[in-house]
């Protein structure tokens, strides 16, 4: 057995083993070892306090200001002891509990005032000043052995809890990493030279135990460029595996059907539009199957050129199924399709073209009749466009010929659900990813590697103006503004989409059904409770200047016949305003939609703010997104707003968001409750190490598809790239 497998049992204490596996989940030497600091600290340099967050298990350190003579509690039996800690401009207080005064004599002794400590507990707010709950805490100047060891170097803080401090990691670290004699290297020797790399124990003893800051900048550049190149070679075998399937090529006819459609457009394509188009219509035409992500900008025209390529496979014979994440897109792609085809879309029906496909929609809610409908043409091949939602993915659902899979916002599908589709034709179909959610680069490289990658960064001419503007909803003459303003829009015969964060006053947050995340609160103080829906609708209804127009709700828990029903209604304009989830946040297009109200927009995050934002100047008329919050503009929250009226530019704000993002969430750690994917590597900051590091696995792989000549990277690959990190990749 590598003794990197060995159980920390055989290093450490059981007491001390049972707890890291308990608190941490850390049960053999290489889980420890890979459990990486968080940051490093100086004894001389006291951490800013003010930059504290409430709810975050933090380890600090501070200078003893103040030691309260230990007390009695009046109102329940036992005593306390409170300390204060400074950085010399804010505080932060501990607060020990015991059964009598005399038992605090040790933390008096350890806790005297001018004592530099290292101290961990959990961030609260209690009478408006900061509190670590559940304290613990170290002295950084007394005259033991591992406080004169951390005095001179860099001091590595991990990723702890109140039982589990970062000191006791950190001695528990340097018994095992002092008993490990050797880590197996998973990158080729040729590697590890080119990039002029640490060997992998040392940089794991540069982390963990630096002499100084360049220590740590060698071992952290080690790991970084191990962890770009285990996922780059994981996605390298995705891609090659991918070209080695075989796909039937899919080539467009002559006067065929994409041809009688494009004569019809009554536009000009972008150049952006065609250049993509180009793209695709080249991979179709191969044997491979295509596997590309087609991202751009709200309102760059991605449905156009996925519905192009849909009739390119017609053409050659197959059939295009398009997966929407839910009911209310499903039935507006159907709706924007059948109108853009016209009679091309009315194959078999009276007064359909001679070249005409058959549309057709298949989602859950449909009657049985209709259902039974849906199916047969697919089946029959007689439907060369089929729609849906998950119901797609449904055993008894089969195509005649399926050519190509579009996802679109491809996010809110898992692999499962993407591979359960694509295996319900005969042969490999072609892949087109859609994202509405403008990705970076290094991004892309990294969540979406296994995908070749088409970007729209041109907007097609007709789309109006956006003004954005923050109104602070303290200020009761501004608010009273936005009403007054989505009433002088509705007299224009145009409409407003008013968004909340919740559905009503009983969530505790988002609706599942509605998708999006709240981002965390910036300050900690406790905030009331975002307004929701069924608070909003009342006040627009009861408002003076909007209390007379048409008003509905919308929101996941709706059944989804009524909420296509408040679509479809709001669409043919015979609904002014809805009040509304995020569930109008991609796809449903309304033309005459001219406001967007986001109603405590500082609970959104700037992409989510963005999309929301792109529902609105889609005709041609001139928006207005007004963004209600009570954030002070200095704050995170505050800044994401002003970045978001500063700026059209999705990339640019997509990169903002990712920026002000903890690091683990950028693959989904927040999600899914683990710990981070990536330890150290940025997919921002570390773009040239991910693309060095794509670049030297797309080359090794190419020589060893299997990597039977790297069995060490083999297994890394294996172990890291697996369970929730895989999903992630998959499905960004």
């Amino acid at each position: 057995m590598d003794e990197l497998d060995a159980p920390l049992s055989s290093r450490l204490t059981a007491p001390a083993a049972a707890l890291l596996a308990k608190e941490l989940g850390l049960e053999t030497v290489r889980d420890l070892l890979w459990h990486l600091p968080r940051r490093y600290a100086e004894r001389g340099q006291l951490t800013p306090i003010r930059q504290l967050v409430a709810g975050d298990d933090v380890t600090i350190v501070a200078q003893v200001v103040r030691v309260q003579p230990p007390r009695r509690m009046r109102n329940r039996d036992g005593a306390l002891l409170q300390v204060t800690l400074g950085d010399g401009r804010d505080t932060v207080g501990l607060t020990f509990f015991a059964r009598s005064v005399r038992q605090f004599a040790h933390h008096e002794r350890q806790l005297r005032e001018g004592r530099t400590v290292l101290a961990s507990g959990r961030v609260e707010v209690f009478n408006r000043s900061w509190q670590l709950a559940r304290p613990d805490y170290q002295p950084l100047d007394d005259d033991s052995e591992d406080a004169a060891a951390l005095a001179d170097r860099p001091i590595p803080l991990y990723p702890a809890t109140g039982k589990a401090p970062s000191w006791k990691i950190a001695k528990a670290v340097q018994t095992v990493l002092g008993a490990t004699g050797r880590v197996p290297d998973v990158l080729p020797a040729e590697v590890v030279a080119e990039a002029e790399l640490l060997d992998p124990l040392e940089a794991l003893r540069a982390v963990h135990t630096p002499r100084d800051r360049a220590d740590v900048a060698r071992g952290q550049r080690r790991l970084r460029y191990e962890e770009a190149f285990v996922l780059q070679t994981a996605l390298a075998q995705r891609r090659a595996g991918a070209a080695s399937e075989r796909a039937v090529p899919r080539t467009r006819r002559p006067g065929g059907l994409a041809a009688a459609f494009d004569a019809r457009l009554p536009f000009p394509l972008t150049g952006a539009q065609q250049r993509v188009g180009e793209e695709i219509a080249a991979d179709l035409a191969r044997e491979r199957p295509m596997q590309r992500l087609l991202q751009g900008d709200v309102g760059s025209g991605k449905t156009l050129v996925a519905l192009r390529a849909m009739l390119t496979v017609v053409d050659g014979g197959g059939q295009a199924a398009l997966l929407a994440p839910t009911e209310v897109l499903a039935a507006q792609h159907l709706r924007s399709t059948t109108a853009a085809l016209g009679d091309l879309a009315a194959g078999g029906l009276l007064g359909g073209h001679e070249l005409a496909t058959r549309v057709v929609l298949l989602t859950g809610s449909m009657g049985a009749a209709a259902r039974r409908e849906a199916l047969l043409a697919a089946a029959s091949g007689e439907a060369g466009i089929v729609i849906g939602t998950h119901a797609l993915l449904q055993e008894h659902v089969a195509f005649a010929d399926l050519g190509l899979v579009v996802v679109d916002e491809q996010h809110r599908f898992g692999v499962e659900q993407r591979d359960a589709l694509r295996a319900k034709a005969s042969s490999v179909p072609h892949l087109l990813v859609m994202t509405a959610t403008p990705i970076p680069r290094t991004v892309a490289m990294t969540v979406f590697g296994d995908l070749e990658t088409s970007v729209l960064d041109e907007l097609p001419p007709g789309r109006a103006e956006v003004t954005t503007v923050a109104v602070p909803l303290q200020n009761e003459a501004w608010v009273d503004r936005v009403w007054q303003r989505v009433a002088e829009e509705a007299a224009l015969g145009r409409q407003a989409y008013v968004v909340c964060a919740r559905i009503d006053g009983d969530d505790a947050g988002k609706d599942p059904a509605d998708g999006g995340e709240e981002p965390p609160p910036d300050d900690g103080e406790k905030r009331r409770p975002p307004l929701a829906v069924s608070d909003v609708v009342e006040i627009v209804r009861r408002h003076p200047a909007t209390a007379h127009l048409r008003t509905e709700v919308l929101h996941g828990r709706l059944a989804p016949a009524d909420k296509d029903d408040v679509m479809r209604r709001f669409a043919a304009g015979e609904v002014d305003v809805v009040v509304s989830t995020t569930v109008v946040e991609v796809g449903v297009d309304v033309p005459s939609a001219s406001v967007m109200v986001v109603v405590d927009a500082d609970r959104f995050g700037v992409s989510q703010l963005h999309q929301l934002r792109g529902r609105i100047g889609r005709g041609g008329l001139p928006g207005t997104c007004l963004l209600l919050t009570e954030v002070p503009e200095a704050s995170p929250a505050g800044q994401r707003l002003s970045a978001l009226v500063a700026t059209r530019d999705g990339f640019e704000l997509a990169r903002l968001d990712l920026e002000q993002r903890r690091e683990g969430d950028v693959l989904g750690a927040a999600q899914s409750g683990r710990r981070s994917s990536l330890r150290l590597l940025g997919v921002l900051k570390d773009a040239d190490v991910i693309a060095d590091a794509r670049a030297a696995a797309t080359a090794l792989v190419a020589g060893d598809p299997a990597l039977e000549r790297h069995p060490a990277l083999a297994a890394a690959v294996a172990d890291r790239v697996s369970g929730e990190t895989e999903r992630f990749l998959e499905r960004a």
